[in-house]
């Protein structure tokens, strides 16, 4: 039944999930062969908000829950130590709701990071704090006995500090996982509302200012960490209630490569880098906006016209989240790399006018 009609406050409901998991470091760079030599284990922990059509994105998207994961990872090798993750989540389900794909982003503690004394063979991790991404696609099936119910298939977590110190090669776990789902409001039914007008959304062209920033290092350990800051200009077009496309140009003053340059000119000659070598890039870029609510996902290729030292490639790509504060002001955590290898994790700042 598609409809909801009283007036009184509205009910809330909440879900709690364990997932225990089992899996294997997917071997993504050579760099790391030497620390794959055991199966990581843990328990990945899901408080859940269920969604049920008060805001119009919530039918959009098919009632998505919002919620938090914790994660406990064991990577079974000492010189990796553990992770200890939190992330921010959002579950998306498919197939009349029996498929869950739960998509989080957070931060993670590692118990055992990377130090030239102590552990220096630990060159994925580089630091205690780092970024991490979780997935999941399970099965799932909500009560049933009672208010229990359960979940099982496949989980990729990803840990990197994406350069904010080196070394950071980082590390990608495919595992399986399968647990419980207890709903806290017990046998009660969720009435899903179904607005049949939804308002169809479009846009003029509109431009767009951002000045992101953050701090990072090359992948010569101990060479040192260095501010970064870009400028970008862009228009974008919405297109319609989820989607809109982005094409414009940004220019990148990154100090680490003035201390990258200057090094390899000095260490290998061989190479023969100036050291009066420009460290400054301009580049364009198109990007496609996935809007959800006030947050939206969003996704950048660019390419660079000005490229005079040689760093990784060309060719760019930035994924992350904006935050919208109002009609005008939006802040920004993206990731930009080359490819897999990760540049920088920016945080933004920025104008749609």
């Amino acid at each position: 039944m598609w409809c909801f009609s009283q007036k009184e406050e509205t009910p809330t409901w909440f879900t709690i999930d364990a997932n225990p998991y089992y899996g294997s470091v997917i071997l993504h760079n050579q760099d790391i062969s030497h620390l794959i030599n055991a199966h990581p284990s843990g328990v990945i922990l899901g408080f859940n908000k269920k969604n049920y059509g008060l805001k119009e994105w919530h039918q959009e998207y098919n009632y998505p829950d919002t919620g938090i994961s914790f994660v406990y990872q064991d990577m079974k090798y000492e010189t990796l130590g553990s992770n200890y993750s939190l992330y921010a989540h959002y579950n998306f389900y498919f197939f009349k709701r029996n498929m869950q794909f739960r998509i989080g982003q957070g931060l993670a503690y590692n118990t055992n990071p990377y130090d030239k004394n102590q552990n220096f063979r630990n060159n994925a991790y580089g630091s205690h704090i780092m970024s991490s991404t979780l997935l999941m696609l399970n099965y799932h099936k909500e009560q049933l006995f009672k208010n229990l119910g359960i979940k099982a298939g496949i989980s990729i977590i990803h840990y990197s500090n994406a350069n904010v110190k080196a070394p950071n090669t980082s590390t990608n776990t495919f595992a399986f996982n399968a647990g419980l789902v207890y709903n806290l409001n017990g046998n009660e039914e969720i009435v899903y509302i179904k607005n049949p007008n939804k308002e169809k959304i479009t846009q003029p062209v509109k431009a767009n200012l951002v000045f992101r920033g953050g701090i990072n290092e090359s992948d010569v350990v101990n060479s040192g960490q260095f501010p970064f800051y870009i400028l970008s200009a862009y228009g974008d077009k919405r297109l319609s209630r989820k989607s809109g496309i982005q094409l414009g140009a940004e220019v990148f003053f990154s100090n680490f490569l003035k201390e990258l340059i200057r090094y390899q000119s000095i260490s290998f000659p061989e190479m023969d880098v100036n050291p009066d070598t420009d460290y400054k890039r301009v580049g364009m870029f198109l990007g496609y906006e996935l809007y959800i609510s006030k947050l939206s996902a969003i996704a950048q290729l660019g390419y660079y016209i000005y490229y005079p030292f040689d760093f990784e490639s060309k060719v760019y790509n930035r994924i992350g989240l904006k935050y919208y504060f109002g009609k005008k002001l939006f802040g920004a955590v993206t990731l930009k790399s080359h490819g897999a290898a990760a540049e920088a994790v920016e945080f933004g700042l920025g104008i749609r006018l």
